[in-house]
């Protein structure tokens, strides 16, 4: 993202994503794929978050490597970095500095109500930390160190939206207009992607079953034969309709990846069975996925590429964040600093 493109008056979206391993279908339908067409009628910046990882255990070899591949599968992607930054949050000190000064204005209460931190606390007793507890606030730095105007945001993170909001209110409050209060911006298109195994549960790379699961990086075969034991129901017509979550999922798919509706969809398999279904969804997964798998093994081969990209934009994610946080430290009352 040129230094020209970010004077332009177009608002700025913000959106992290944790290197959590390869990304499903469903991270890819209903997120991912958004980010590229935003490049166009907005300014860009996205992060790969290896600061939010570390809030549950992880091997710091496996921390790197799928740091890395997450940026690599960002880029395949399509983000385009002549019309948007994508860096790696720890490489940008700013956003833990304005972390500390926003604690400051944010209640205990509040973050004990986030309903993440419940959830997570549940699935790891042995490891509440201060960390996983106090995420949200280094989010809001995230968020509000560009002083983003919208951030793309799905339901479970809402309540931590609302949160940065609140943060941003009370500290132009008390110290005078700083933050741009951010707000949650929901893509026009995208679809909700349920687990081909239990379809009244959202897909995640975190099932345990391997069939329940389409990765970005899965190849042909690997697409159809989950595509195949996707769970259906006894009927065998393909229909969208209440009490047929299996097919409705497939249908679903379908028209995500070609571009069909739903209903066209349904009349072009009317009369078929679903093997023949089946079988033309995860064609149509996997074709449409060829040329993400087929950069992604390009870019992911190259580190040096992929260094002087995450490097530069780093760099010029500093240079932005740094003009905030300035601003910031001379409000609250710090001396500023010689230090270069």
């Amino acid at each position: 993202m040129s230094e020209q493109n970010t004077t332009e008056q177009k608002k700025l979206i913000f959106s992290g994503i944790q290197p959590t391993g390869t990304f499903t279908l469903g991270n890819y339908i209903g997120a991912i794929r958004n980010w590229k067409p935003l490049q166009e009628d907005y300014r860009c910046i996205y992060c790969v978050v290896d600061e939010h990882a570390i809030t549950v255990k992880i091997d710091p070899a496996k921390l790197r490597q799928k740091t890395l591949e997450a940026y690599a599968q960002l880029l395949a992607c399509g983000i385009d970095l002549d019309k948007s930054l994508l860096f790696i949050q720890s490489h940008v000190p700013t956003h833990a500095q304005l972390s500390w000064v926003l604690n400051c204005s944010t209640q205990f209460g509040e973050l004990s109500r986030m309903t993440q931190f419940k959830d997570k606390s549940q699935r790891h007793p042995d490891d509440i930390n201060a960390g996983l507890f106090d995420y949200p606030v280094l989010m809001a730095a995230d968020i509000l160190v560009y002083n983003a105007d919208l951030v793309p945001v799905g339901a479970d993170q809402m309540q931590h939206l609302e949160l940065a909001r609140t943060i941003a209110r009370r500290f132009n409050g008390r110290y005078g207009d700083t933050f741009t209060v951010p707000e949650g911006y929901v893509a026009p298109v995208g679809a909700k992607v349920m687990s081909l195994q239990e379809p009244t549960k959202k897909m995640s790379k975190s099932d345990e079953n391997p069939n329940a699961v389409i990765l970005i990086l899965d190849d042909k075969d690997t697409i159809i034969r989950k595509c195949k034991r996707a769970v259906t129901d006894s009927e065998t017509e393909v229909a969208f309709r209440e009490g047929k979550d299996g097919i409705n999922n497939l249908l679903t798919i379908y028209s995500a990846v070609t571009g069909k509706s739903i209903e066209d969809a349904v009349k072009e398999f009317a009369g078929q069975g679903y093997g023949t279904f089946k079988m033309a969804v995860g064609e149509a997964i996997a074709d449409h996925l060829a040329p993400v798998r087929e950069e992604y093994a390009k870019l992911i081969a190259d580190k040096a590429y992929l260094k002087e990209c995450y490097t530069r934009c780093g760099a010029e994610a500093l240079r932005y964040s740094q003009r905030v946080l300035n601003k910031v430290y001379k409000k609250i009352g710090f001396i500023p600093s010689e230090i270069r």
